[in-house]
């Protein structure tokens, strides 16, 4: 009998326990989020640290619908493979409500693809190829940041300015660098229909030979140079470049290179007058991006990178998200998303419904120094919304869903 009543007592607990566990889980959105942390931490460590401080600012606020926030990060080991995983792991085992994430352009169309496939839903925030909200594109998934065609939109007009007949161009040769010089050169050819391009270095990425591509540039005399390279690849052929001359009496036009991810590497190598879309972090005064400001030096004495604002406004677009939803559920989340208005870092941005891609801006300006670092010079924003193609055009680009 006392046996009976042990066992009785036990049971019990154990369902008291269970339904606590459930209790707790009921009260929280898990979030899981899947990046290349190990194999880029120039822009993802930061990052991380957005991410942190708007998820700390949610919660601190009662959460959302009054559920607390809970990021469940994986790393994707810069493979797709990987990535996909990871992101069956997040959903199957870890039960988490939405998946967020992916920095390079290949991993982040792995990752479009599963949702899509899963119907799970996916804002990618940080990989640039357009064809994860045109050509790939889904319902499932939505894109925070300036996309490859957003970024050379804005930049074609500082080039037409120059008016170079001769281009060279250098990238990395995969789905980023390719679709950011297949978008220059139909643009630039619109704008200025005499325009040539007389070489193209494709680097693999993550492994340039700067003395070669140097060399291989320099040799085919170009009027100005549209550079795509990015991290330690763009750190590698600035040096190069600058020990060679090749930057002396040759404008160079840039994706990314404004950013302070790779203004640190270059320090007082920092090629002067190169005209770049980045993050001018020092000498944006929005009241929006002050109080960002004050935020992240406040909570890790440490000035903000690019990433740490795609890093902030992905967690706030999410939370935005739920809010407006109601709940986590999948049709729910596309619905409230599409047209999603909220303010982030940069000002006001909406999710746009014809492609599910974001307006979020970028700042464009030229390179230079102070004290022996880089810094962007005569900045001016500008916003997404404004740096895109036609309606009919992004609905030929996007299949039907």
């Amino acid at each position: 009998m006392n046996g009976r009543i042990r066992y009785t007592q036990w049971l019990g607990a154990a369902c008291a326990a269970l339904v606590s566990a459930s209790a707790w889980a009921q009260g929280t959105i898990k979030i899981g989020e899947i990046n290349s942390y190990k194999a880029q931490p120039a822009f993802l460590e930061p990052y991380k640290k957005g991410m942190q401080l708007a998820l700390d600012e949610v919660n601190a606020a009662g959460g959302v619908n009054g559920k607390k926030l809970e990021l469940v990060i994986r790393d994707d080991n810069a493979n797709p493979g990987d990535a996909v995983r990871a992101a069956e792991e997040l959903i199957s085992r870890e039960r988490v409500d939405m998946l967020t994430g992916s920095f390079l352009s290949h991993i982040g169309l792995a990752l479009t693809d599963y949702a899509k496939q899963k119907k799970v839903f996916f804002l990618a925030s940080e990989p640039l190829t357009d064809k994860i909200v045109w050509q790939d594109g889904n319902r499932y998934t939505y894109r925070l940041r300036t996309s490859t065609y957003m970024q050379v939109a804005m930049l074609v007009p500082e080039a037409v300015k120059l008016n170079k007949k001769r281009w060279a161009i250098v990238y990395p040769n995969y789905e980023y660098g390719q679709s950011a010089v297949s978008t220059f050169k139909t643009l630039m050819k619109a704008a200025q229909p005499d325009v040539e391009f007389v070489t193209e270095q494709a680097a693999p990425l993550g492994k340039v030979d700067a003395g070669s591509v140097v060399q291989a540039l320099a040799d085919s005399k170009p009027d100005a140079i549209f550079n795509v390279l990015f991290a330690a690849d763009v750190t590698k052929f600035v040096r190069e470049g600058n020990t060679r001359g090749l930057f002396k009496s040759t404008p160079v036009v840039s994706v990314l290179t404004g950013e302070p991810e790779y203004l640190d590497t270059f320090r007082d190598e920092t090629p002067e007058g190169w005209i770049v879309t980045g993050y001018p972090w020092q000498f944006i005064d929005t009241p929006e991006h002050q109080a960002f400001l004050k935020a992240y030096q406040g909570k890790f004495n440490d000035y903000p990178r690019l990433g740490s604002v795609v890093g902030y406004s992905a967690i706030k677009s999410l939370a935005e998200g739920i809010k407006k939803a109601g709940s986590t559920d999948t049709e729910a989340m596309i619905k409230a998303f599409s047209g999603l208005k909220l303010t982030i870092p940069f000002g006001d941005i909406e999710y746009r419904a014809i492609d599910n891609q974001s307006t979020m801006g970028a700042y464009v300006g030229k390179l230079g120094s102070k004290d022996g670092k880089g810094i962007m010079t005569d900045i001016r924003y500008v916003d997404g919304a404004k740096a895109q193609p036609s309606d009919d055009e992004v609905r030929k680009l996007r299949r039907a869903q």
